[in-house]
């Protein structure tokens, strides 16, 4: 009994009988005895709790076993241009890349291979999340959110195939270079800050200028542009530059409007065809060097003086035209003439603490004040 070999394989186990490195059979659960003086039977036991088989003959076996193949294994034998899905007990617990072959051991776990072509890269709503639930989605596919107010490009291959409303994505990262570029569709501000400047009048000014814009065709924006931000910016540079330098410093701080309408008109035109929309620029901020700030502060003192100087004299013209009027009226009738004097005989007595007066009413009336 020395030369016997007895091996034991259990109810979750098979074994492969090698003699001479050559598979000879399989083995079910059992007991089993060969009489090997020269030691040249192997057998090689596996556990199919675990059902991938993990021997590195999967050919050899493939080839040995022929049509009685299918009898212990299920063979998955994936084409160049599939991707395999495996299926355990009904659930997706594995993904198989392009061009591999695997065998899985039929027994206790019910084993399952779904060949999916890979001629359009999407991945399958229900497998994308059964992948993504394994933790295993980002390894095995490029994957894209697109969330609400973006929209997404596929470039497959560097190519655009077609873009994305707001959603989840997934995409095969087999054979093909597959990116997605996500694109904002919100506006956007853009801030043009301390531009040094001069007017057409030769005066040095700095200028802050904003303006809003919005991604209006996705596909112009990413395609015939490199950066849509960065040209949008230098464009708003150019509009303000050739704006200010047409005009003078008066024209500027009279009428702000005209500059912004110059600008955004500008920029309008430079930004047709790409996809994006200008919808509103304006000055923020016009700020003068220290000695022009001091000389612009004279001259307007100077212009408000003038100004309050003419109000002045012309309230004192008719002030006096007013007088005159007064006086041609009084001369014209007495009786206005006799109200006058009253008028400015109450004035007298308001200041007076005590009046004696002689002659009775009459004297009031006809004494007491007297013009000449």
């Amino acid at each position: 009994m020395f030369w016997t070999k007895r091996v034991v394989i259990g109810d979750g186990e098979r074994g492969l009988v090698y003699r001479n490195r050559r598979f000879e059979q399989l083995l079910a659960p059992g007991v089993y005895r060969w009489l090997d003086p020269m030691g040249r039977i192997e057998v090689r036991t596996f556990n199919i709790a675990a059902p991938e088989y993990a021997g590195h003959d999967v050919d050899a076996l493939i080839a040995r076993l022929g049509e009685r193949l299918g009898e212990t294994f299920v063979l998955a034998d994936i084409g160049v241009d599939e991707v395999g899905l495996v299926l355990k007990n009904g659930k997706l617990e594995d993904v198989l890349p392009p061009g591999t072959r695997h065998l899985y051991w039929i027994g206790l776990v019910k084993v399952e291979v779904q060949a999916v072509s890979l001629a359009t890269p999407d991945v399958e709503v229900a497998v994308a999340r059964r992948l993504r639930q394994l933790g295993v989605l980002s390894k095995l596919a490029v994957v894209a959110d697109v969330p609400a107010e973006f929209a997404g490009l596929v470039f497959i291959d560097g190519k655009l195939e077609r873009t994305l409303a707001p959603g989840s994505y997934a995409f095969w990262n087999f054979q093909k270079n597959v990116v997605v570029d996500i694109v904002d569709l919100r506006v956007q501000a853009i801030e043009v800050s301390g531009q040094e400047l001069l007017t057409r009048d030769k005066v040095s000014l700095r200028v802050n200028l904003a303006a809003s814009t919005r991604v209006t065709d996705v596909v112009a924006a990413r395609t015939k542009v490199a950066k849509v931000g960065d040209f949008v910016y230098r464009e708003l540079q150019y509009g303000l530059r050739k704006a200010v330098s047409a005009k003078t410093l008066d024209e500027l701080l009279g009428d702000k409007a005209s500059l912004d309408a110059d600008i955004f008109a500008y920029v309008r035109g430079q930004l047709a065809g790409l996809g994006v929309e200008v919808l509103g620029v304006g000055v923020k901020d016009v700020i003068l060097p220290g000695e022009m700030k001091e000389i612009l502060n004279g001259v307007v003192q100077a212009e408000k003086t003038a100004q309050a100087n003419v109000i002045r004299r012309r309230e004192e013209a008719n002030a006096t035209r007013s007088l005159l009027n007064t006086a041609k009226l009084i001369d014209e009738s007495p009786v206005l003439m006799r109200l006058k004097e009253l008028e400015a005989l109450e004035k007298v007595t308001e200041k007076i603490d005590k009046l004696t007066v002689f002659g009775g009413l009459d004297g009031v009336l006809k004494q007491l004040v007297t013009l000449k």
